[in-house]
């Protein structure tokens, strides 16, 4: 298995606070597959107005720690190495479930097609083994 750390996902893609979604990489292949974690606060930026009565982590945002959990993917891959991975499109998306403070989002991007700098990601995020979100991301490496 290949693990990192929150510094060493910071190595690979250029993502900081409080816009760096993805906790840590339980294991990666480069350039073919990353399962990473979210783990949610209470404490998250995005909670003081989403919605102050009722914490629901933006949608979006976990479509975003997907495609950071594919970036590591990709980018770990000796000549990507530097660059940075851009969303070029995002299909077939559902939200299932919502999810909270105190949740821990498990995130997996298995990169299923890629042709020179452009390819696409099918993304499942979990929690509990409940699906939050499914989609396919289309990435460009620049």
């Amino acid at each position: 298995m290949n693990h990192l750390n929150v510094e060493q996902i910071k190595e690979i893609i250029p993502h900081r606070h409080p816009f760096l979604l993805i906790d840590e990489i339980e294991d990666y292949v480069p350039g073919k597959l990353a399962i990473g974690y979210k783990c949610v606060t209470y404490h998250e930026d995005f909670f003081a107005g989403h919605f102050p009565q009722e914490p629901v982590m933006p949608g979006v945002l976990i479509v975003e720690a997907l495609a950071q959990t594919g970036a590591v993917a990709i980018l770990s891959e000796p000549e990507n190495k530097g660059k940075i991975a851009y969303f070029g499109g995002i299909n077939k998306c559902r939200f299932k479930n919502k999810v909270v403070p105190g949740d821990k989002i498990r995130l997996e991007t298995k990169i299923v097609k890629q042709k020179g700098p452009v390819g696409i990601g099918e993304a499942t995020a979990t929690v509990d083994k409940k699906t939050v979100v499914t989609a396919e991301l289309t990435f460009m490496v620049g």
